[in-house]
């Protein structure tokens, strides 16, 4: 008799499918996560631009808040030399949410939006919404008193309005509520 060296055929197709079983449990886990980390990261994000808002406001007091993403980012000028940095490129948030491309910016799988607000009380709006649904489920919003909204209305990669972002009548809810 032969000594067999090796596996048979029966059991690697036996390890495959362990391997199979357990990916078909993990991997709807792992896209769960990755969707909830994204969503984390708007909020944060949507945070991080009233941040940088009251930072800009309080830089350039005659100009107020600025009116887009490309006012508060670098545009192409170089941050490192302070006569660069002025009212219309404050390099106060990274290149790619600054983006040049005007006042949408996609950052990961959302996108942003700073823009004035038109509603009384409220001096802008800063939005981010999922590019597609596999991005996340939420939509997030905040206005100059820097409480961060977010829905999850039936289509998610719309952005959402100034007027749903302000109370009372605003359908966006406080985060934490």
């Amino acid at each position: 008799m032969r000594k067999q060296k090796g596996f048979s055929l029966i059991e690697l197709l036996i390890v495959v499918a362990i391997i199979l079983i357990i990916a078909a449990i993990a991997i709807p886990n792992l896209l769960a996560a990755r969707k909830n980390a994204n969503q984390a990261a708007a909020a944060q994000t949507i945070r991080t631009l009233n941040t940088a808002q009251v930072t800009y406001s309080t830089n350039y007091p005659l100009v107020g808040y600025a009116n887009s993403l490309t006012t508060l980012g670098p545009g192409a000028v170089d941050c490192t030399v302070p006569a660069n940095v002025n009212s219309t490129n404050a390099c106060l948030i990274d290149n790619v949410l600054g983006c040049a491309g005007g006042g949408l910016c996609a950052k990961g799988p959302y996108n942003y939006r700073v823009q004035p607000a038109t509603v009384a009380g409220a001096d802008y709006v800063a939005t981010a919404w999922p590019i597609s649904a596999s991005g996340g489920n939420f939509r997030y919003c905040s206005l100059a008193d820097a409480v961060v909204k977010s829905d999850s209305p039936a289509t998610i990669t719309t952005p959402p309005a100034v007027a749903d972002c302000t109370p009372p009548a605003g359908t966006m809810k406080a985060l934490g509520n």
